[in-house]
């Protein structure tokens, strides 16, 4: 087989085939840098629209858009896409021009406190009515006592003491006068009220007298004092009812100047809240009628040691039912656009906190924190839907809120049912907020097929693009991307010759020499890295090679089990021929993915074939090495054969194939042309050329099919040819339809270019056994035979004759 001037394939035969080696453009298509309109991205203008993700963000803009319940958005794509800050950024721009929303404060409920009241204002309100309640209640705390201690009050108050003390007086002088009056002296001192009998000078008697007395006049006397005792007793109920009406009186004379005097305090609040918020200005009433009814707490209480002791256990009178706790404000004007980067329960709904007091841990109203469904009230949350799933509750909690449309706090305690005493209920507040959900597409997968609540919250999905097509107009776009990542991070700009080389390995992280990949991390990671080397060269702009040093740089640190393979390959460990030719062995091609590092290695694949019952048999899946698309593709080579050769009788093979020295799982079909072409070469005993690799899979129908990998394989290989020694023959041979999919390094490029290296493009399991062979494939003639002596005859009469002798065998078996 030689290579001919038309770049024709000539077989020993003399008869062509086209089939060609790929030229050193095809095999990586340069950008160039003299079409880019710039010296350096410091002269780009920023871009006005993201470039690439115009479905995502007509979606984005359909969903913050769309009022109507359950519009919420899930936006899908990779991680390192940019789809946060994208996003983040889109949304920030609409929610500029949109209506602040309103401030959220929760107020101490005079009628169930354990049931704080929320309370809604104005923008920038909130904060202000706090103000007003610490200045009305610090005004009281002087006004009160002032009014208190003036001449007004105290008149008043003595006049109630003293109409009782002169009530108390005449009934007392009554009861006097009829003691008098029975010869019965009538006593007050600090015991009580004491009687003794009277002598005839109107003296009180001491005992001594009064024993001396007959007994007559001893029982007289004992009668008037029990009419006296009946008396006194009557005294006391009524001097009683007086105590409590005097008190009555004084209790509705504080009532009548506390209500006078709060009333003037609060009445400018009350009328400059009466039009605006109805529960704003009936919690001011329930205010007044609290402080009214706790005027004393205004008071200073006179200085007793009992009184010492329960201001020891109690404090001084508190004020904090009076204060306001702001939930809720906004300084910035606009709709608030919020990324929870932890979304657990209690940051997405807020949490009540506790304070520890004379060993104990006591909550109230003013411990209520918001979370971020507060904060993005009346805008936009947006939230990491991996993460959100990794919490307990939030997930769950979300989708309740969005189903309610209210905030309601609940200590995770009482979700966990750990909770038993009575604690906060504060009342929930109104939600209005769009939600958007960050993820990978299984999460929007996964949660679409077993979450039967998630379609009706989420309608709407933005699907972020993983490449864009590469055209001169959008490498000048993605040269104004990059500006962007160097302006947004510092960095030094870039000269045009840079810029092409990230172009060109954007095109190779899409995979595509005709797409441009929009993983925006691996491009500014690549640009900061090329940054740092510019700057240790001290210039003032990236260069070219700041890159290629760059990608060297990421290559070497990732490449240590690449490094290894390679070297158990040169010290034949593992046994990988590159030159010489072997009957049913060929070397295919593998591709390997640690963390983010891939590379690719050649495999030694064999195949033997022997008479049998129509069997091949994959050794891999025999001993559960081989995951379902490698048996698949084993199953399909075997449709494949069965239905090509002999075809009017049973199919008499027994093959068998394996990956020599493979020790871990072996999936996808990649392999499965290169497998198929090893068992041909075992059928036809033509021997295939050691110094090419193959990949590529194949169909019923003969064809080779695209595959993944593909740069890192052909790398992967050309790797070990180097280290050997190039001779111009090596190469490998790929599917026609993997030619988009090129972008090899610079040195496969060189060596393609002296043709000391070649990359085929086949589209047929013929053109391939053909290369691998330097051997006519043959096809069919009007009588449905190969021509003679061609791969696909010798194959066919490879079968008849192992069905000739099974058949002899069983005659022999039966004689």
């Amino acid at each position: 087989m030689e290579l001919a001037q038309n770049k024709e394939i000539i077989f020993s035969t003399g008869k062509p085939m086209k089939i060609r080696p790929i030229t050193p453009e095809e095999a990586c298509q340069r950008c160039n840098a003299d079409e880019l309109s710039f010296e350096t991205t410091a002269e780009i203008e920023e871009l006005t629209r993201y470039i690439g993700q115009d479905r995502a963000l007509e979606a984005v803009e359909f969903g913050i858009s769309m009022g109507h319940r359950g519009f919420n958005l899930f936006v899908v794509g990779p991680e390192g896409s940019g789809r946060h800050s994208v996003v983040q950024s889109f949304i920030n721009r609409q929610a500029t021009g949109e209506t602040t929303p309103n401030d959220w404060c929760y107020v101490f409920n005079f009628d169930q406190p354990h049931k704080p009241l929320a309370l809604e204002f104005p923008p920038k309100q909130g904060p202000l009515f706090k103000k007003e309640m610490h200045e009305l209640i610090d005004a009281l705390k002087t006004t009160i006592p002032s009014v208190f201690e003036g001449d007004d009050y105290r008149t008043k108050r003595r006049a109630i003491k003293e109409d009782l003390a002169e009530k108390v007086d005449i009934i007392y002088a009554d009861m006097i006068a009829k003691g008098k009056a029975q010869s019965i002296a009538v006593i007050r001192n600090e015991q009580g009220i004491v009687f003794n009998p009277l002598d005839d000078k109107g003296e009180p008697m001491d005992l001594a007298a009064y024993r001396k007395l007959p007994a007559e006049k001893q029982g007289e006397f004992e009668k008037h004092i029990e009419k006296l005792h009946a008396l006194l007793q009557q005294i006391v109920h009524q001097i009683s009812t007086l105590n409590r009406e005097a008190k009555e009186l004084g209790r509705a004379l504080k009532k009548e100047t506390a209500g006078h005097c709060v009333a003037r305090a609060i009445d400018t609040l009350k009328a400059k809240y009466f039009n605006d918020q109805g529960n704003i200005f009936h919690y001011l009433n329930r205010v007044e009628e609290e402080l009214i009814k706790k005027v004393d707490d205004f008071l200073e209480p006179p200085e007793t040691q009992a009184e010492g002791v329960i201001s020891f256990i109690h404090g001084p009178p508190s004020f904090e039912q009076y204060g306001v706790n702001v939930l809720l404000t906004h300084e910035a004007e606009g709709a608030p656009v919020v990324y929870e980067d932890l979304p657990t329960y209690q940051n997405l709904h807020g949490r009540i906190e506790h304070q520890a007091q004379m060993g104990m841990l006591t909550t109230n109203f003013s411990l209520i924190m918001p979370g971020a469904l507060h904060r993005g009230n009346g805008g936009y949350l947006i939230i990491d839907a991996g993460r959100l799933l990794m919490q307990p509750f939030a997930y769950e909690g979300l989708k309740r809120t969005l189903r309610s449309g209210q905030i309601r706090m609940e200590p995770v305690e009482r979700l966990f049912g750990l909770m038993s005493t009575v604690s906060l209920e504060p009342e929930p507040i109104p939600l209005d907020v769009k939600v958007v959900l960050i993820g990978d597409p299984m999460i929007y997968y996964l949660l679409n097929d077993y979450d039967p609540e998630f379609a009706s919250l989420f309608k709407v999905q933005a699907d972020f693009e993983y490449d864009m097509d590469r055209s001169s107009d959008n490498q000048q776009r993605y040269a104004a991307l990059i500006a962007g990542l160097v302006r947004e991070r510092e960095l030094l700009p870039l000269h045009k010759t840079a810029v092409a080389r990230v172009i060109e390995e954007a095109a190779r992280h899409a995979g595509d020499c005709q797409k441009l990949s929009l993983h925006i991390r691996k491009v500014a990671d690549l640009i900061k890295e090329a940054d740092y080397l510019a700057r240790k060269r001290d210039t003032k702009y990236i260069g070219a090679e700041d890159i290629e040093m760059a990608v060297a740089a990421r290559k070497r640190r990732g490449g240590r089990i690449h490094d290894r393979i390679l070297m158990s390959i040169e010290d034949d460990i593992r046994h990988i021929e590159t030159s010489g030719e072997r009957i049913g062995q060929v070397n295919g091609l593998s591709v390997v993915e640690i963390g983010s590092d891939a590379f690719g290695f050649p495999t030694r694949i064999t195949a033997l074939t022997r008479p049998g019952k129509g069997e091949v048999i994959d050794i891999e899946r025999e001993v559960d090495l081989g995951g379902p698309l490698h048996s698949k593709g084993v199953m399909i080579l075997a449709s494949f054969l069965s239905s090509r050769y002999a075809r009017s009788i049973p199919l008499t093979l027994q093959a068998t194939l394996t990956f020599e020295q493979s020790y871990g799982d072996v999936e996808g079909d990649s392999a499965s042309c290169a497998e198929l072409c090893a068992l041909l070469s075992s059928l036809a005993d033509a021997p295939i050329k050691q110094q090419l690799a193959m990949t590529g899979s194949i169909s019923q129908q003969g064809e080779v099919q695209p595959v993944g990998g593909l740069n890192e394989k052909i790398e992967g290989f050309f790797d070990v040819c180097v280290t050997r020694g190039l001779t111009g023959s090596e190469g490998v041979i790929i599917p026609a339809t993997n030619l988009r999919h090129l972008m090899l390094k610079e040195e496969v490029v060189t060596a393609i270019a002296k043709k000391q290296f070649s990359v085929y493009l086949v589209s047929s399991v013929d053109e391939a056994i053909a290369l691998l062979t330097g051997q006519d494939a043959g096809e069919l003639d009007s009588n449905g035979v190969y021509p003679e002596g061609s791969i696909n005859a010798r194959i066919e009469a490879r079968l008849l004759r192992f069905a000739q002798d099974l058949q002899e065998f069983d005659k022999s078996k039966e004689g």
